[in-house]
C-alpha cells in the first residue's frame, strides 16, 4: 500500500505579492517601496506582477482588501476570546489582544492600511477610498460588540457603538505612530492600557 503525504497548496503569485506588500509597506512606507522590491520580497518576476496588477496602486488597493479579510479571520474569528459571552468582556479582551500583538519590529504589528493611507490620502483617491473601506469595515465589526455591551449595560454621555469603535481605531493608529517614533512598542501597549481603562469607565455594569 502506497502512503500519501498531503501538502498545503503553494500560495499564488498574487497572494505572495500582497503578502510582500503588507510587510514592506509597513517596514518602509508606501512611497519608498518599489515594485521591484515587492517582486523580490514575493520571489516572483516583474512579469508576474503585471500579470496580476496594472500598477503599484492597484496592488496596494487589493492588499487593503486582503488586510480587511485577514483582520476578520485572525482578530475577530479565530482567537478564543472571541467566544466570550459577555460583550463588554469580549470588547476588553479585544483591546488586550491588540496590546499583546504590539511587540517586535514595527512591521510585525503595525497596520498596513494605516501606514498606506497616511502617505497616499492626498495623492491617490483610489488608495484613500481603499483605506477608508478597510478602516470602516473594522470599526463596523467592532461596533457589533460595543452595541451589544451598550444594550446590556448602558453607556455614559450618549456614546454610540460606531463612534467608540472609531475612537479605538484612532488610539491604536496613534499608538503605532508613537511606537515608530520611539522605536519601542512598549509605549503603544501603554496607550492600549489607557484605552481599556477609558472603556471601563464608560460602562456601568451595576445596571445589568
Amino acid at each position: 500500500m502506497t502512503s500519501r503525504t498531503t501538502t498545503s497548496p503553494r500560495p499564488s503569485a498574487r497572494l505572495k505579492l500582497i503578502e510582500a506588500a503588507h510587510i514592506l509597506v509597513r517596514r518602509r512606507g508606501y512611497a519608498a517601496t518599489s515594485v521591484d522590491e515587492i517582486c523580490a520580497g514575493a520571489g516572483v518576476s516583474k512579469g508576474a506582477f503585471f500579470h496580476h496588477f496594472a500598477s503599484k496602486e492597484a496592488l496596494a488597493a487589493a492588499a487593503a482588501q486582503a488586510w480587511t479579510a485577514h483582520a476578520e479571520q485572525f482578530i475577530f474569528t479565530l482567537p478564543d476570546w472571541t467566544r466570550i459571552k459577555d460583550p463588554l468582556e469580549r470588547l476588553l479582551a479585544h483591546i488586550d489582544f491588540r496590546a499583546a500583538m504590539m511587540d517586535g519590529p514595527a512591521e510585525a504589528y503595525t497596520c498596513y492600511v494605516g501606514t498606506m493611507v497616511q502617505e497616499s490620502f492626498a495623492s491617490s483617491e483610489i488608495l484613500r477610498q481603499a483605506g477608508d473601506a478597510s478602516i470602516t469595515a473594522y470599526a463596523e465589526r467592532l461596533a457589533e460588540d460595543i452595541d451589544a455591551a451598550i444594550a446590556l449595560y448602558g453607556i455614559k454621555d450618549g456614546v454610540t457603538g460606531i463612534s467608540l469603535a472609531y475612537h479605538l481605531q484612532a488610539v491604536l493608529q496613534g499608538a503605532f505612530i508613537l511606537a515608530k517614533a520611539k522605536a519601542d512598542p512598549a509605549i503603544a501597549r501603554d496607550s492600549a492600557a489607557h484605552l481599556k481603562n477609558y472603556v471601563v469607565m464608560l460602562f456601568d455594569r451595576k445596571e445589568a
